[in-house]
């Protein structure tokens, strides 16, 4: 497979510049199968009386944070599959927050989630690593948006090290 280069910023929406700006020089696909390992060691020592902790009464817990990385990572990982295929049908966004409240995070173990979150991550993976270069410099719509496959991959690549460095700095 060819590393797939960083997109350009006209090949996503701005309120992904941030994640797209965090992703390090290098493969974006080796990075998303080895980024997860400092995430999971963090979430594997947290004692279960913490796994409902939230730094401020409005913020998610630790339990409902992991939940969004899995409910997020699909979608994002479904766009760039339905783009990847040449699939030009616009799709629609979806609103976090009414994702994790509806997620039932909290009636679950962090172990649980954790353990669904690599999982994902390895289908992810799977995904990219099967893309040729050309599948990856597909754009589509989502959201009103155009975005690019490989935009995808550095925006889930983003997205976890912006949720592992909060959970490290806010969460304790």
């Amino acid at each position: 497979m060819t590393p797939i280069p960083r997109p350009g910023p006209d090949e996503y929406d701005p309120y992904y510049a941030g994640y797209v700006a965090d992703v390090p020089p290098g493969d974006v696909v080796t990075l998303l199968g080895t980024q997860t390992a400092e995430l999971v060691t963090w979430l594997r020592a947290v004692p279960p009386e913490r796994e409902s902790h939230r730094y401020a009464p409005d913020k998610w817990s630790i339990r409902e944070v992991v939940g969004h990385l899995c409910d997020t990572e699909r979608v994002l990982a479904y766009r760039a599959l339905r783009f990847s295929r040449g699939d030009h049908t616009p799709l629609p966004g979806f609103e976090q927050d009414d994702y994790v409240r509806e997620a039932g995070c909290e009636t679950r173990t962090l172990a649980d989630l954790t353990d669904e979150f690599l999982a994902i991550r390895r289908a992810t993976v799977a995904l990219f690593r099967g893309m040729s270069g050309a599948m990856t410099a597909r754009h589509g719509t989502a959201n009103d948006v155009g975005v690019s496959v490989r935009a995808l991959a550095y925006i889930i690549a983003g997205h976890e090290r912006h949720h592992a460095r909060v959970l490290r700095e806010r969460y304790g």
